[in-house]
């Protein structure tokens, strides 16, 4: 059984809701590739930006269960391994194999995954029987008028799809995804990111739909101007505070998020071991991920 989230208050960081604890996290950057294009976002491999979408390089699933081994002996207080991109986990084959290998290898680690869910309804039994214990899925709208202003398209069974019917394929999978998942008894945390000019006014609506799906708790994630919504404004912290008042009267809202990397190791917000671990420079195009 998926661990309940009493547990995972006192063992997951992202799950602690109003308070730090002192435990940490593996994150391995094994799903390089993404099937949407989201404006925000995008991805680099470097050593220096602190965000999502980065990583130093890509590893296996075979290497990935060896990074862990030699995070675990430099840090015993890691609790949660978690693939978190730099692209989306469903849109490769490579997370769900990595998990499979943790499982067998550490199974008291907590299982974490993230994703944008444009196929989280299409894997949700085989994320339910690799036995991952928390998902958080990216959902930045559900309404297709205003997520179109968000992704410009979304790579569906071969074909790229853009528009309204890329959103609506998009929220349709994501919202049956979500709902499929957390009944099934896995944690499902929603990530939105807070665009100002797009939809802020939409985030309790989002709140609220994924509440009533199933969803236990909810992470408002400011915008980070960049690619196509670097005309965009970063939210102030005004912003922010009343936008979580109000998604708050639906669902529990985190608010420690440190926008971390893809290949972070360690307590967020404190130590960080991801140098000391990965070494290897890998070279890869940018692309897109969930963010």
């Amino acid at each position: 059984m998926p661990v309940d989230f009493e547990e995972l208050k006192k063992k997951h960081p992202c799950f602690s809701v109003g308070e730090k604890n002192n435990s940490g996290r593996i994150h391995l950057p094994v799903s390089p590739g993404c099937n949407i294009s989201c404006n925000f976002c995008r991805i680099s491999i470097n050593d220096d930006e602190v965000r999502p979408g980065v990583a130093s390089g890509i590893i296996t699933p075979d290497e990935a269960v060896e990074t862990v081994e030699k995070a675990v002996a430099l840090m015993p207080e890691l609790t949660v391994v978690g693939v978190a991109g730099p692209g989306d986990t469903l849109a490769t084959p490579y997370a769900l194999e990595t998990f499979r290998k943790i499982k067998e290898k550490f199974p008291k680690m907590i299982k974490c995954m993230s994703t944008n869910g444009l196929q989280l309804l299409e894997k949700a039994d085989e994320i339910i029987e690799v036995g991952i214990d928390t998902l958080t899925v990216t959902v930045n709208s559900v309404d297709p008028a205003i997520q179109v202003k968000i992704n410009e398209y979304i790579n569906w069974h071969g074909k790229r799809i853009y528009g309204r019917e890329a959103a609506e394929i998009l929220i349709e999978n994501q919202l049956k995804g979500i709902k499929k998942v957390s009944a099934a008894g896995v944690t499902v945390k929603v990530n939105t990111v807070l665009i100002p000019e797009i939809n802020k006014d939409h985030v309790p609506v989002v709140a609220k739909t994924v509440a009533d799906l199933g969803a236990t708790i909810y992470n408002i994630i400011p915008l980070i101007p960049q690619h196509n919504l670097e005309w965009c404004s970063a939210p102030s912290c005004e912003d922010l505070y009343a936008v979580r008042a109000e998604a708050e009267k639906h669902i529990k809202v985190f608010r420690h998020c440190q926008r971390c990397r893809a290949d972070a190791i360690g307590i967020p917000g404190g130590k960080d071991i991801s140098k000391q671990i990965y070494l290897r420079e890998v070279k890869m195009e940018n692309t897109f991920s969930h963010g």
